[in-house]
């Protein structure tokens, strides 16, 4: 009965939600009148043409695809050896160190890491003065700096369920290869690589998702626009809420 009770409870919830995405989407067909500042209902796809035709808004959903993209590999590339290490290297105690040093950075505040990448990335700020002895300058707020934000946020979703998929995986079967002649090389891409590779998928869903729905991270570390921002715009100061519907269509797409 309590299972029955919670999988009802479930589908409610999925149901408001796709209820109020699906009513957000419809009103992308609609438009704002310029001379009242009123939401016309009427079906039309001028949203849809502007963003077509306008450059600044291809450019926009290009970059912040771009950037989602660039992230998760990032991601990926480190937290693989990050969990694969937890998983078939560590010990008992050097894995639950890792684990619970992977974890505690979800418990701080989003806002905080943001702002205080922020002071990190200023002009004379902490990177800076790190780097100022190799004469390197730091990338200040830019996408380069926007890139390590994302990432520093993003990496223990990845991490987690790589490790999770790393951890199932028989030891039995490595030593099978290993006793069929098979190279460690051999080993990865044969035996590792597709056994792992659905945890990988869904850290990399976290990692895409997450990336191309901020809009907090480029205002506070840049000023570059993302598609974010654009939505956010539209809804809290033009008060444009067809077309702001009208670009999510963008990010929604992208994930399906």
């Amino acid at each position: 009965m309590k299972i029955r009770k919670e999988l009802w409870f479930g589908f409610i919830i999925m149901g408001l939600i796709i209820a109020g995405t699906a009513v957000m989407l419809l009103s992308a067909f609609w438009r704002l009148d310029p001379f009242t500042a009123e939401v016309v209902r009427e079906p039309t796809l001028h949203n849809f043409q502007r963003l077509v035709e306008e450059p600044v808004y291809r450019t926009i959903a290009l970059r912040t695809i771009t950037m989602a993209a660039v992230v998760t590999v990032t991601c990926a590339l480190l937290a693989f050896p990050i969990a694969y290490y937890m998983a078939r290297v560590a010990s008992a105690r050097t894995r639950n160190i890792l684990i619970v040093a992977i974890l505690i950075p979800l418990w701080a505040s989003y806002l905080v890491k943001v702002y205080a990448w922020r002071v990190i990335l200023s002009q004379d700020g902490v990177l800076d003065w790190v780097l100022s002895p190799l004469h390197i300058d730091g990338p200040g707020y830019s996408l380069t700096g926007t890139w390590l934000v994302f990432t520093y946020l993003w990496l223990p979703y990845m991490i987690i369920p790589v490790y999770a998929g790393l951890e199932r995986i028989p030891r039995s079967l490595l030593e099978a290869s290993s006793d069929l002649g098979a190279r460690s090389g051999r080993t990865f891409l044969k035996v590792v690589l597709p056994l792992v590779f659905p945890a990988l998928v869904a850290g990399s869903i976290f990692t895409f998702s997450l990336t191309l729905g901020d809009y907090i991270t480029p205002e506070v570390v840049s000023s570059t626009q993302f598609i974010g921002n654009v939505i956010y715009d539209n809804v809290g100061v033009a008060n444009n809420l067809p077309f702001a519907a009208a670009f999510a269509f963008v990010p929604i797409g992208v994930m399906v």
